[in-house]
Parts: structure tokens; C-alpha cells; sequence
């Protein structure tokens, strides 16, 4: 059993020019120099805002100056890094939700759901699997954004005498501040619907597009009941500790997944 800090970095961004992101979020990130987190979390796109200039955008997968810088801030705070980017990889294009360890070794996550109301889909290819990744003694199910809204998709289906398939959900988005009732309720439903954890990272100010960002970046305990839950739109790094040894009472003690349905995800 043990403690996972996490921190979330809420920030505005730079519209499609990866240099200042990268020079903003470093200087925003000095707050956790000194060991003071365990994982990292930016928002959605964290280079270039939801741009769909993908063709001239995306990094190249195996020489991206982004994922380089990842892993050197990894490696500087002694923590895992995560945030997604537009990566051209083998020919297509993904918004790629990149993880980074402590010492460098690199995972990763396409996007399962592309959002058709902003022609992700023309730009973009969706991803065909789902990624759990590790830390701390901690599971986390990676995802990004539009995949909140597919309940199956990120549901776990434990069964007696088998462990959970995760302990926390992770989701970066670019959220417009006009759905942010959504945003927030689906964050929480998550939660109490796979007794887990909910860390959701999303982005302030205004993209190229005019479109508007309220942030509402949350972390959310098992009971769906929010451990950081800052007023829409301001800037911040704020950390979290997550328990596993109230993870694990909670499942103990409210064993809801005992009467859930059985189902089976058929991938198109």
C-alpha cells in the first residue's frame, strides 16, 4: 500500500507554437523543483492548443523535440511526466497522450474518440487500444478528452478474486468552457462508476479558433467527492496525494462492481 502525489498543471496556450509552451510549462513547473510530486499532468495538445493543422503540426514519433523535452523534465524533477501531442507516426497522424518515467523510458496512448464536431477525425487517426501504465504501486487508464463521454470504454470489469484493472483514470482535454457542466459531471461519474480516482487536467484562455477554456482541472477521489476543485479559469500547479490504502477500504467496504453487468467491447 502506499502514496501517489500528483500534480496538475492548468495553464493557457501558446496557439501552435510548441517553443513557448514548452518555455511556459518549464517555468510554471519550478513550483515542484525539489522532488515535491510523484507524476506530472498537462493538458491535452500541450504544444500546439486543439490545433488541426496536423500535416504541418505533428512531431515526428521517433525524433520529436516535445517527447525529448518530456523526458529531460522527468529526469530534472525525478517524477513522471505525461501530456499528448499531434505525433506522426508510420504515415498518420495521432493525438498521442505521451508518458515519460523517471528515467526515461517512454509509453504512450492514441486517442480513441476523435471529436467529429471539430473534424478531428479529418486530421487525425483514432487509436484501437486502451493503456494502463504504472507508478507508485498505483494503475492509471490513460485517456484524452472526447473519450469521457464513452462510459464502455473506459469501464473495469473486475471480477471476484481478481484485482482491479486500474486505480485512477487519467484525462487531458482542450474542454470548452461551454460544456463545462459536462466536463465536471463526467469526470465524477467516472469515478464512482470504476471505484477510482479521477484526475482530469484541462487548459484556460482562448485558442486560435476563438473557442474559450474555463479549465474546472480536477482530481476526484473514489466517492466521486473532489480533491482539487479550483475557480473556473485562473492558472495554477496544485498536488494531490492519493492513498491506495483508502482505495482499497472503499472497494472493501462498497463492493458496488460485485453487481455491475458483464459486457464485452467489440473494437471496430
Amino acid at each position: 500500500m502506499g502514496e501517489l502525489r500528483v500534480s496538475v498543471v492548468q495553464t493557457d496556450l501558446v496557439w501552435e507554437n510548441a517553443a513557448a509552451n514548452r518555455r511556459a510549462l518549464h517555468a510554471a513547473m519550478a513550483a515542484l523543483d525539489g522532488s515535491l510530486t510523484d507524476l506530472i499532468v498537462l493538458p491535452e495538445m500541450f504544444a500546439t492548443g486543439f490545433s488541426m493543422q496536423s500535416e504541418t503540426l505533428a512531431e515526428p514519433a521517433q525524433d520529436s523535440p516535445s517527447i525529448q523535452w518530456l523526458i529531460e523534465q522527468a529526469r530534472e524533477r525525478d517524477c513522471a511526466i505525461t501530456g499528448s501531442l499531434a505525433i506522426a507516426d508510420h504515415g498518420s497522424c495521432y493525438n498521442r497522450l505521451i508518458w515519460v518515467t523517471p528515467t526515461g523510458d517512454v509509453s504512450y496512448y492514441d486517442k480513441r474518440h476523435l471529436f467529429r464536431m471539430g473534424a478531428e477525425p479529418d486530421h487525425y487517426t483514432g487509436g484501437g487500444s486502451r493503456a494502463v501504465v504504472q507508478i507508485n504501486g498505483f494503475r492509471i487508464l490513460l485517456s484524452v478528452c472526447y473519450d469521457l463521454r464513452f462510459p464502455v470504454w473506459l469501464r473495469q470489469q473486475p471480477s471476484e478474486g481478481e484485482a482491479f484493472e486500474y486505480d485512477a483514470l487519467l484525462c487531458v482535454a482542450n474542454w470548452p468552457a461551454a460544456r463545462r457542466h459536462s466536463w465536471r459531471t463526467l469526470l465524477q461519474a467516472r469515478a464512482v462508476e470504476n471505484l477510482s480516482y479521477v484526475i482530469g487536467v484541462n487548459r484556460i484562455g482562448e485558442d486560435g479558433n476563438g473557442l474559450t477554456y474555463a479549465g474546472d482541472s480536477m482530481v476526484i477521489d473514489f466517492k466521486g467527492e473532489p480533491i482539487v476543485d479550483r475557480p473556473q479559469g485562473e492558472a495554477f500547479v496544485e498536488t494531490a496525494t492519493l492513498s491506495s490504502e483508502a482505495l482499497a477500504a472503499f472497494r472493501d467496504k462498497f463492493p458496488a462492481w460485485r453487481d455491475a453487468d458483464r459486457f464485452t467491447l467489440a473494437l471496430d
